[in-house]
């Protein structure tokens, strides 16, 4: 299994690794790539027809702001889930941010979470629908958090 963190800067970096961290406590192995949807297409359709030759279960996590094209480019042709969670840095690139990551176009389902740990449980969960180990982690960790309240 594996979870492809797709960032559209390398200024996203920091904010991905959140998600990655995240993964590593259920031992989710992760990647992250930066393609840029704008700015060099052909290697994000490069990267998604890899993706897709690969036989192990996935799930793609999309970090970009502004105008989010990448989400949507990797959902257009990717047979993996693809969620999205935008680095926004403040309450107008938030607004801008989430309204881009929304709208996206019939036939091209994109999930958007919005906290980058809530991005990397909702991947694990994804994957632990078919993996009973992954599932016995998801269900120790909700245990954890209801013991707590």
């Amino acid at each position: 299994m594996l979870v492809t963190l797709l960032l559209g800067s390398t200024s996203d970096t920091e904010f991905a690794q959140k998600i990655a961290d995240t993964l590593k406590e259920f031992a989710v192995p992760s990647a992250i790539v930066v393609a840029s949807a704008h700015k060099v297409p052909e290697k994000v359709v490069e990267i998604i027809k890899k993706l897709n030759e690969d036989p192990q279960p996935q799930v793609v996590i999309t970090v970009v702001g502004m105008s989010n094209g990448l989400a949507g480019v990797a959902a257009a042709s990717c047979v993996h889930p693809v969620l999205t969670c935008p680095p926004s840095k403040s309450l107008e690139e938030y607004q801008v941010d989430l309204h881009s990551s929304l709208r996206m176009p019939s036939e091209v389902p994109v999930m958007t979470v919005l906290h980058p740990k809530n991005a990397a449980l909702a991947a694990v969960r994804i994957l632990a629908e078919t993996d009973p180990a992954l599932r016995k982690k998801v269900a120790a960790r909700i245990e954890k958090i209801k013991a707590e309240y």
